[in-house]
């Protein structure tokens, strides 16, 4: 018996490594998101802890101290551009590796069916050949009882 030769191997070998470096760029991204996510939020809390008025506080510090949350008014409108934009490359990283996941799967789908007609094609030809063994084992007992007959 012959072993099955999937004509196609090589492409699915391909596309496997495509799928798994589609994967590593998006938990690639996904970890980018995340510490995008953080540094955000841990900025938002520095605001909130500044943001108390003092009474006892002198005007050089609550200028000091307005300045500081202005300074982190904008880097928080930048930190959520960044996000944003992460969120994008996220989105895009999911999308490629759909895309690599159906290349992948309809080659795989492809390689099942040719090794289903093959082993289809294996049990026909293991089927004919004791076909075969019965019917001369069959034209053997005739001819064997013939002769005994006589």
């Amino acid at each position: 018996m012959k072993r099955y030769n999937f004509r196609l191997q090589k492409l699915l070998d391909i596309r496997v490594g495509k799928e798994e470096q589609c994967k590593m760029a998006f938990q690639k991204t996904q970890r980018e998101k995340v510490e995008a996510e953080f540094k955000l939020h841990d900025l938002k809390d520095s605001y909130k802890r500044h943001n108390v008025i003092e009474n006892e506080s002198s005007t050089v510090e609550r200028k000091m101290r307005q300045q500081y949350l202005s300074n982190l008014t904008i880097s928080i409108k930048t930190a959520t551009l960044d996000l944003e934009k992460k969120q994008n490359k996220v989105e895009i990283a999911r999308e490629e590796l759909k895309k690599s996941q159906v290349d992948r799967k309809t080659v795989e789908i492809l390689k099942d069916k040719g090794f289903k007609n093959y082993l289809k094609e294996e049990e026909a030809r293991e089927q004919r050949a004791n076909d075969e063994f019965a019917l001369y084992g069959f034209i053997r007992n005739l001819k064997g009882g013939e002769i005994s007959d006589r």
